[in-house]
Parts: C-alpha cells; sequence; structure tokens
C-alpha cells in the first residue's frame, strides 16, 4: 500500500516535471525535479534559515554600532562632567567621527606623545652667534626699584612685586622705545641671595636654571651634556632654605673652597626670606624672572626640578632660538588652547581656589581676551610652562616681567596670564611656541617626593576667606584680587567651556 501510494506521488511529480525546466544536482549534472534527491528540501530550508539569520544578525550589529556611535557623539558633546569624562577625545572613534564633523578633532598636540627634534647631532658642531639680536623695539628697560606703599598694620614692609596700581599696570602693557617697570625684586623685598651667590652668577652667560622650594624635591642630574657645555653654561638650582635642608638629608652635597654648594653637575643658589606665602608662587621667581636674578646671563633655560634634562642645552639653543632667528621658547600644552579652558582644568583639579580663579580670567575677559581660535597668530594661548628658552633681549626680558606681574598681581597660575601678555603686546612680541611631542622629548618626568599644597587651593567660595579664613589668603601676592577693580565686571559674559580631554 505504501509503495503504491509512493508511486503516485512520483506520477504526479512526473506530470508536474513537463512544465519545469530541469536543475542540477550537486555534482553538476542534470536532474528532473521528478527525481529530486531527499536531502534537497533539507538544503533550502537550512540556506534560508542561514541567510536570515546573517541578516538578522548584522542588522542588529549596525544598529549596536550605531547606539554605540551616538551615545559617543553626546557624551562628547555633553556639558556633564561625568558623560565627558567618558569621552576619550584621542580614541580612533573621536577621530573617524571628527573627519565627518561630528565631534571635535583632537589636536595633532594631543595625538603624539613623542616627535623627533629636528636638532642637530653634535654640540661641537654648533656655530654661537657672534653678535646678539638688536633691541629694535624696546631699547632700554628699566625696573622700579623702591615700592611704594602706605604703612599699615596689613602690610608694613615693601612686596616684593610692589604695589603696582591699576594705572601703572595699563600704562606697562604699552610698548614704548624707554619702559620703566615693576619686575620684582622691591628693595627689602626678600629673595635675597648671599654674597658667594651673587659673585658666582655674574660670571654666567650661559644658564640653565632649575627651582625646588618647599622640599619637594631633589636635583636631577641632566644627561648626555657634552665637555663643551659644561665649561660653557652654568647649572643654577635656586632652592630655599626649606628644600636646602630636605636636599642635605636626602643627597650628597659638596661644598667647595669658596664656599659654594654643589649636588652633581648642579650649584645650589640659596633665596633667602622667601617674598611669598605660597611655595607655587615663590617659584615663579626663577622660573620667570631669569634675567633679573642672573642679570648678566644672555641665554637661559628653564627647566622645573621634577624634569630631568636628556639633550644638551647647546642643541636647544640652536634649535629653538638660533635656527630659526627667536628669542623666545615654549612648549604648547598638551590638551588646552584656551586660558578658560585652562581655568576650568585648574578648578576641578584644585590647582587654587575657584572663585579666585574665576575673577581672574573674569578681569581678563572684561579686558577683551578671546578664547583661542585657529585665526589667531599663535598655535595656543597656553603654554607647557615647564621649559623656558630665552635670550634675555630688552623686549624678552619686558615679557617676563609683565607675565611675572599678572602672577603677582592675580593667581600663581601663570599659564593662564601668558596668553594674556602675548593678547596685550600684539604682533610685537615674536615667539616660538613649539610642538608638545618635543617637549617630551627633552626631559625624563620624574615623580614629586611630595606635593606641596596651601589651604586656599581648596577654596569653593569667597566667603571661606572672611573673618578667621582670611589666614588663608596670600598676603604679600594676589592684591589684584582683593583690590577693587575699575571696571563693571557685572557686565562680563565668561565663554563656554567644553572639557577637552580627560587627563585635562
Amino acid at each position: 500500500m505504501e509503495n503504491r501510494s509512493f508511486s503516485l506521488r512520483l506520477k504526479n511529480r512526473g506530470d508536474r516535471s513537463n512544465q519545469t525546466p530541469h536543475a542540477k544536482d550537486s555534482d553538476g549534472s542534470l536532474f528532473s525535479p521528478g527525481r529530486l534527491p531527499q536531502e534537497y528540501p533539507m538544503k533550502i530550508l537550512w540556506k534560508t534559515g542561514f541567510i536570515r539569520l546573517v541578516l538578522v544578525v548584522g542588522i542588529v550589529w549596525m544598529l549596536l554600532i550605531l547606539v554605540v556611535l551616538l551615545f559617543h557623539i553626546w557624551s562628547c558633546q555633553s556639558s556633564v562632567a561625568f558623560l565627558s569624562a567618558v569621552c576619550n577625545k584621542e580614541s580612533k572613534v573621536v577621530e573617524f567621527l571628527g573627519r565627518f564633523g561630528y565631534v571635535s578633532k583632537p589636536q595633532p598636540s594631543q595625538s603624539q606623545h613623542r616627535c623627533p627634534i629636528p636638532v642637530a647631532d653634535d654640540p661641537d658642531k654648533i656655530v654661537i652667534p657672534e653678535k646678539r639680536t638688536p633691541d629694535t623695539i624696546v631699547k632700554n628697560l628699566t625696573y622700579i626699584l623702591e615700592d611704594e606703599f602706605v604703612h599699615n598694620e596689613s602690610q608694613s614692609s615693601p612686596l616684593f612685586g610692589g604695589h603696582q596700581s591699576w594705572s601703572q599696570r595699563e600704562e606697562s602693557l604699552k610698548l614704548k622705545s624707554t619702559m620703566k617697570v615693576h619686575c620684582g625684586f622691591m628693595r627689602n623685598g626678600g629673595a635675597d641671595m648671599t654674597s658667594v651667590d651673587v659673585k658666582y652668577v655674574k660670571k654666567c652667560k650661559f644658564v640653565v636654571a632649575s627651582g625646588i622650594f618647599d622640599g619637594y624635591d631633589v636635583p636631577h642630574q641632566p644627561a648626555n651634556i657634552s665637555r663643551r657645555s659644561k665649561k660653557l653654561f652654568c647649572f643654577l638650582m635656586v632652592v630655599d632654605e626649606v628644600s636646602l635642608a630636605f636636599i642635605r638629608s636626602n643627597v650628597t652635597v659638596r661644598e667647595d673652597s669658596a664656599g659654594g654648594q654643589w649636588v652633581g653637575i648642579w650649584r645650589l643658589i640659596l633665596v633667602k626670606h622667601p617674598p611669598y606665602d605660597e611655595p607655587r608662587r615663590n617659584g615663579k621667581v626663577p622660573k620667570i624672572l631669569t634675567h633679573r636674578l642672573f642679570p648678566q646671563a644672555h641665554y637661559s633655560i628653564w627647566i622645573d626640578g621634577k624634569m630631568e634634562l636628556i639633550v644638551d642645552p647647546l642643541l636647544l639653543l640652536e634649535r629653538y632660538l638660533w635656527h630659526g632667528k627667536h628669542t623666545f621658547a615654549i612648549a604648547q600644552h598638551k590638551f588646552h588652547r584656551s586660558i578658560y579652558e585652562e581655568a576650568d582644568a585648574n578648578k576641578r583639579r584644585k590647582r587654587y581656589a575657584r572663585p579666585l580663579i574665576d575673577l581672574h580670567v573674569k578681569i581678563y575677559r572684561y579686558e577683551g581676551m578671546e578664547p583661542w581660535n585657529s585665526k589667531k597668530s599663535t598655535p595656543s594661548d597656553v603654554p607647557e610652562g615647564a621649559i623656558i628658552i630665552r635670550e634675555h633681549t630688552a623686549l624678552s626680558n619686558l615679557f617676563s616681567c609683565l607675565w611675572f606681574n599678572e602672577v603677582h598681581l592675580f593667581t600663581p597660575r601663570d599659564q593662564l596670564s601668558f596668553g594674556y601678555v602675548v593678547y596685550r603686546l600684539g604682533d610685537s612680541f615674536k615667539f616660538f611656541m613649539f610642538p608638545n611631542c618635543e617637549y617630551n622629548s627633552l626631559f625624563v618626568l620624574h615623580p614629586h617626593i611630595r606635593e606641596h599644597s596651601s589651604r586656599i587651593e581648596w577654596v569653593k567660595d569667597l566667603k571661606e576667606l572672611e573673618g578667621k579664613g582670611s589666614g588663608m589668603k596670600e598676603s604679600r601676592g594676589g592684591l589684584g584680587l582683593w583690590t577693587p577693580y575699575p571696571g563693571n565686571l557685572d557686565s562680563v559674559v565668561m565663554p563656554p567651556v567644553a572639557r577637552t580631554s580627560k587627563a585635562g
């Protein structure tokens, strides 16, 4: 009975096969649908099922990628700190999205950590210019040495940076052929060197300078220094008494026959009577006013105390000054280009009292300081201040004075003040801001042995500085934050700030 039914089914199929074309079997031979192999229906089912599975998986995968990309775009553009922190500005995804304008592109300096430095490879072949750069804009620069102050209970002695008035500040920012400005080192204002050190630095024409204050580090010996540079340069490490005692207890300090103190190649320069209450602000004196501390120097290279120099200083002068005929060179900040971005980062990382940073940049905004944009003539308004390479010309020295005056008047966050002074001097002050990746190839960065800080760095509201809290205020600096400003700051609208890096 079963055989009979099977025969009928085959017959019916045979009748239908007359109306349909032949097909190929799996071995390539033609066969009639009337004699289909038994596994053929299973193949059709398997193939259609697999195709559907592939389509479903593909659609789900594309939807997942779309969701991730949308979240990436949303988090990167979000003003919420947590969501902004989720976004990795250096990721390949952001780089890809940036090509189509969905997110801001990462800056070139952010995409590289180190890069080759186009310097000569033999210090002995470097040709030192016979003549110094002529002074053409500012030809005669002198300094105010007597502090004009009013005796009162809160301030009975001269300030290191002086009591500069708002009108004096404004006048100092107008370039003239002959200028006399505040530039620290007011008589009896502090930062005194010993007579032994004063005598030693008078012979220093080429200087590599560094500084350690508050005992937070020990000197790191430079590497790859040629014999020629050892003879040519003075390696001067400026320290306060706290740091000198700390260094003596941790490393060997050698004393020469003249009374000079040495740690390896570094000559320790003791600065007595620190001019400020805050160690961070004290560190700005040798960093920015190198030309005042070492007045006989023609060239100087400043490096922070936490850095180990690994490139010969003659090669640095050749690369960053002489090769391009510059008189001032500084590295670009790795993450920030706008001072308003830098101010926001300083507040988040508790680098100084938040309301005082706000007031600092609010004054700059009132005075016309725009956020950095590609139309500006400089690659950034924010430097990486751990290295400064200078020829001590009149204009270069003036810039350093004006930069220091801003640090003295406002907060010790000198990276905020740098771009402002550049803005006020306009195109008259030309300098070389080199890529951050080169900066990372000049040094080995060592962690501080301990971090120094002051309580004012944690202040969130100005009310915390009133009454008993006034003891937290820097009593010898930052006077501009407590002196009535001659403009209406209530009308200032601050520019929006987008966080550009997790690390920043």
